[in-house]
């Protein structure tokens, strides 16, 4: 939730093929929801995971595969960046967006980094016991899983700009674009197809069962949380690509299911913390 939509949507009426007005009226609702929104989040996350940190430093004999530490630390680490951003999203809602096409980019990348990051990380720790202790290996696995994940974030700062001068959108090209399909194809491949994927492995592999039991299935709540995201960015290339209907219904409550999906994601990094720590201290 972060005045991360086009400029496509920010007009007030449409109009559909028997020229019916069609008022959509999400703008104004984003504009007085999204700003406290993103500071209550943004304070719950800070909280919870300098509450995790510190469990991490006093309680080192807690964390053990499958929550490691090492992994555990990442998982914090990306949500306390993904939290880090929400207070300049909330500011670029609440008064416009004044910094420019620079930093917007620059925001888009980190807020795709940090949750690229930590769907990587939540596969890794779902598939194996590299992250049973912090060693050279583990190190190397690290580094390249974030560096991946910030090779992965980069179309999201090429599609990224800013719209009417105030509005740091987050799709500010076509919608056929190639670097926007890119984008697209790989958000749909970490937020829906990667955890698809991994829930029937699970469930057909005994020992990535067992792993699940022993409570790796918490950090799930990340993935579980941006699902319904991945399908919303799905649904809206179909409807922009004229691929389903575009009718006066579908515009003008679109928005809103795509603008409370996203809500939903935000909530991981203050929700995802929490769990890790009840999880630790049981």
């Amino acid at each position: 939730l972060s005045s991360l939509y086009d400029d496509s949507y920010s007009n007030d009426t449409f109009l559909d093929y028997d020229a019916t007005p069609c008022h959509n009226r999400f703008c104004p609702l984003f504009q007085r929801v999204a700003p406290p929104f993103l500071a209550v989040t943004c304070a719950a996350a800070a909280l919870a995971s300098g509450a995790l940190l510190v469990a991490l430093a006093k309680r080192p004999q807690a964390w053990r595969w499958p929550r490691s530490r090492a992994l555990v630390a990442q998982l914090a680490l990306g949500t306390a960046l993904f939290a880090a951003l929400l207070p300049a999203l909330a500011a670029g809602v609440a008064r416009g967006w004044h910094l420019g096409t620079g930093p917007c980019r620059l925001t888009h990348l980190l807020w795709h980094w940090s949750l690229f990051a930590q769907a990587l990380l939540v596969a890794s720790g779902s598939c194996g016991t590299a992250w049973a202790r912090w060693d050279p290996r583990s190190r190397r696995l690290a580094v390249a899983l974030w560096a991946a994940a910030l090779l992965l974030a980069t179309p999201a700062a090429l599609v990224s700009g800013v719209a009417a001068g105030t509005g740091c959108v987050r799709r500010s090209v076509a919608i056929l674009a190639p670097a926007y399909l890119l984008h697209l194809s790989l958000c749909l491949c970490l937020l829906l197809l990667l955890p698809a994927g991994l829930l029937l492995a699970a469930l057909a592999v005994p020992r990535l069962r067992a792993s699940w039991a022993a409570g790796a299935g918490l950090v799930w709540l990340f993935l579980g949380l941006w699902g319904p995201y991945g399908a919303g960015l799905a649904g809206e290339f179909l409807l922009q690509t004229g691929l389903l209907e575009p009718t006066c219904g579908s515009f003008e409550h679109f928005d809103l299911v795509l603008g409370l999906s996203e809500g939903l994601g935000v909530l991981h990094c203050g929700l995802g913390p929490l769990a890790l720590l009840l999880a630790g201290s049981c």
